[in-house]
């Protein structure tokens, strides 16, 4: 069984899995062999707890020696004797904030920095009506990824969806996907876990996309004979090249790179690429600009606009693309894009002009036409901290738009740092 927290101390998050050990195994063994790691069978789930010649333990992180799981929750072994683990997930949101919840048979412990709560055990209705009991699995599912703060059990075929704020649970059947003994949510991505495979889906409604099911030894763990399956190194700062870069109004920041994106401020989660056709399918060139306003993207392509709302995954508008003239009032290639916050303009960077567009108008137009000091410009982003206006691996720092265009000569460039986007300095 396993059971996945993040952690902001390691670099993928912290991830727990109970297994039961092989006969002959006894519970004086400590640390059992390494390869058990990558020997694992996630349909193993039912582990004993107690000192029995199963013995329980887990593996904290990704790799590493694994260590008895009553070092961390004794309760489920010194006063319970439960015996195994069902489901448990990590609570994120602002009401239960990293609080730890176990499902054992019939009953849910909640723990808050490794201890139990007043209270607990309680039955899995009194804390989640709805809910049955021998889960499969469970899984958070915040606002924006799923229609509102959820959590997703697993049991056999069918996902209970339950809603945190109303307390309900709606039911489903994802037959297509294989049955669930763990389930794990990591920079915006769902995965099903069964057997030594996982899958991933889409946890709005279960869809399945891409070549799956994949071997969970070649991207959750490191294993001898097993490569790594993202094979994605994170560029230096001395080459980095970026197209565009955006932060939308949930707080998510994106770069985008080719035909690949990178999550931002997910950084102390690692930094990992993901296709752009992952979160946004119908964008199969790369972009050239993006921009965020009023809870949607958008995505600049050659002459065409693509606008996603950003609730519940990106979801394409109906009726979209449009042409750049169509939607903002704008002929030729555009190199970048940006809106500062609370503001309701986009400054669109063509060449050496920067064009200013009214997103509150109807029809869209440009209303200024301002002079820029250089061109060429590969990605820009506006924030708290001022304009960014990237170039290669270099940067300019401008404080407002009008003092950008009254620029006639272009500031000494400054060079990419970790600090800014990631990359290796």
């Amino acid at each position: 069984m396993f059971v996945f927290f993040t952690n902001n101390d390691f670099i993928f998050g912290v991830v727990i899995i109970y297994y039961p050990l092989e006969p002959g195994f006894g519970s004086n063994i400590r640390e059992p062999k390494s390869t058990k790691r990558c020997g694992f069978n996630t349909k193993a789930r039912n582990t004993t707890i107690g000192g029995t010649d199963t013995g329980s333990h887990l593996w904290k992180g990704y790799h590493g020696a694994a260590q008895l799981a009553n070092q961390f929750f004794t309760e489920l072994d010194d006063i319970h004797h439960i015996g195994h683990v069902d489901a448990a997930f990590r609570m994120h949101n602002a009401a239960n904030h990293e609080h730890n919840y176990f499902f054992l048979d019939d009953k849910v412990f909640s723990y808050y920095n490794h201890t139990l709560e007043n209270g607990y055990p309680k039955e899995i209705q009194e804390d989640f009506p709805g809910v049955p009991s021998h889960l499969d699995a469970a899984v958070e599912c915040p606002k924006g990824e799923c229609m509102a703060n959820s959590v997703l059990f697993f049991k056999g075929h069918d996902v209970h969806i339950y809603d945190i704020t109303t307390r309900t649970v709606k039911t489903k059947t994802w037959s297509h996907l294989p049955v669930c003994t763990s389930a794990l949510r990591w920079l915006e991505h769902y995965y099903c876990f069964h057997g030594n495979n996982f899958t991933r889906f889409n946890p709005v409604s279960g869809e399945v996309s891409g070549a799956y099911p994949k071997d969970a030894r070649h991207y959750f763990m490191r294993c001898p004979d097993f490569g790594h399956g993202g094979d994605y190194e994170v560029p230096k700062c001395s080459e980095i090249k970026i197209n565009a870069i955006s932060t939308d109004d949930e707080g998510k920041s994106y770069l985008f790179s080719g035909s690949m994106y990178v999550r931002l401020d997910t950084r102390k989660s690692g930094l990992h690429s993901f296709p752009i056709t992952r979160s946004w399918k119908e964008v199969t060139q790369g972009v050239d600009a993006v921009f965020a306003y009023d809870d949607k993207m958008y995505m600049i392509k050659d002459d065409h606009v693509y606008i996603y709302k950003t609730a519940a995954h990106y979801m394409l508008i109906e009726g979209y693309p449009k042409t750049l003239n169509e939607e903002l009032g704008i002929e030729g290639h555009v190199d970048a894009t940006f809106v500062c916050p609370n503001t309701h303009t986009v400054y669109v960077l063509q060449g050496r002009n920067m064009r200013s567009v009214d997103l509150t108008a109807t029809p869209r137009a440009v209303v200024e036409d301002l002079p820029m000091p250089f061109s060429d410009i590969d990605a820009a982003l506006c924030s708290n901290e001022g304009i960014h206006l990237f170039k290669g691996s270099d940067y300019y720092l401008y404080e407002t738009p009008m003092i950008l265009a009254m620029s006639r000569m272009a500031p000494v460039p400054q060079p990419v740092t970790n600090a800014l986007l990631g990359c290796q300095d």
